[in-house]
């Protein structure tokens, strides 16, 4: 029986940042903050969602890794056959063990080569790839604006289980892109364009590039914040990031974190920027009822878990369903082409029953509803 060989790369840090607002895991002291700040990391727990998607296969497939926590760990623990190809040393991996797994494994020839992180960890995987190589990225970073990753861990383990069942799986070109995370702390989106790398070409699984374009129709921006406005009463609201929810902080001159979560009341602002430790202690101690307004990534459809890890499983709970209020223009939404929104929580059982349909706010008054789904989940 031939071997599917499996190349599985964890960047242990990715996306450590995101819940203690320091946007990223970028940077050599990046990582002792935020788990100082009570950040735990999750890219291994989001790596095993896709692994265990191919469980039933484990006689098919051989992964060639790294050791501890960049990929042997989760794949022992799951009883896959596991080679270790390379061995980093020292307490905590670094780029550089990413970019020297990624040759080690060009040179073990693997089928594909499968990768937890977000889009540090893409251009370290692209700086390394020469010629023909598929890849596929797991997303478990605060920044994932590159085309090469599947829309949720268990979307890319999807991607693999059609590859492994010898089904016909295009591959085409996906663009690599990352931005400046130092002006990202700042409000500031650099993005640029780094390369790109070979992936599968399952449509219903891979996201695509993000668009960072902002919003043009400003009359449409301005219904929409008179709309939301005018809900708000004594309850607290959990303001989210991006340029359409900023169009409501806009209207009520209040300074706006463009890339993170704020805390209002009473039409006045409680706390920018908050971590999700202390979001969370806002919910559960709030004695009035708790709104979250969130909006669209546009060109990609997520509502949660992407750039918004301070809305972690735990908050999203506690605020309740019927408490989200998602706001998007029409055009934003027809964009997508009939594609869902997005939820990858990290919690599948919360992506369970987030699915559906929900209401989106697009003017005043006007709402329409639009399906929610997690790619991947059956």
């Amino acid at each position: 029986m031939t071997q599917f060989k499996l190349g599985f790369l964890v960047n242990p840090i990715a996306g450590i940042g995101g819940s203690v607002a320091l946007k990223g895991s970028d940077g050599e002291d990046t990582a002792q903050i935020a788990l100082g700040l009570g950040a735990t990391p999750k890219a291994n727990l989001r790596a095993k969602l896709a692994l265990e998607v191919l469980l039933p296969y484990k006689d098919k497939i051989t992964i060639f890794t790294a050791n501890d926590d960049m990929g042997e760990d989760i794949a022992t623990e799951l009883g896959f056959n596991v080679e270790r190809v390379y061995q980093y040393s020292g307490t905590q991996s670094v780029p550089e063990d990413t970019e020297q797994l990624v040759k080690a494994l060009q040179h073990k020839g693997v089928d594909l080569l499968l990768f937890a992180g977000g889009d540090g960890t893409a251009r370290n995987v692209c700086h390394q790839v020469d010629g023909y190589f598929p890849v596929l990225g797991i997303p478990a970073g605060c920044k994932i604006h590159s085309g090469v990753y599947a829309l949720t861990p268990t979307a890319a383990g999807r991607v693999v289980e059609q590859m492994i069942n010898n089904e016909l799986v295009s591959f085409f070109d996906a663009d690599v892109m990352d931005i400046d995370e130092a002006a990202f702390r700042t409000g500031v989106v650099k993005a640029r364009r780094y390369g790109e790398m070979q992936i599968p070409s399952e449509l219903q699984y891979i996201q695509a590039v993000k668009s960072g374009g902002k919003e043009t129709d400003e009359m449409v921006l301005m219904d929409i914040a008179a709309h939301v406005i005018e809900l708000m009463d004594d309850e607290l609201f959990v303001i989210g990031s991006g340029s359409t929810v900023a169009a409501i902080m806009d209207e009520l001159a209040i300074a706006n974190t463009l890339l993170g979560v704020d805390v209002l009341q009473e039409q006045e602002l409680l706390h920018s920027d908050v971590i999700e430790s202390e979001l969370y202690q806002y919910v559960v101690n709030s004695e009035s009822v708790v709104k979250l307004v969130i909006t669209v990534i546009g060109g990609q459809g997520h509502i949660f878990g992407r750039g918004n890890q301070q809305l972690s499983p735990r908050v999203i709970r506690a605020i309740g369903k019927d408490n989200i209020i998602v706001v998007a223009t029409k055009s934003k939404l027809q964009a997508l082409n009939n594609r869902p929104l997005i939820v990858d929580t990290g919690c599948q059982q919360l992506d369970k029953e987030l699915s559906g349909f929900i209401p989106v706010v697009t003017g005043f008054h006007d709402q329409v509803l639009y399906p929610v789904a997690s790619p991947g989940l059956e």
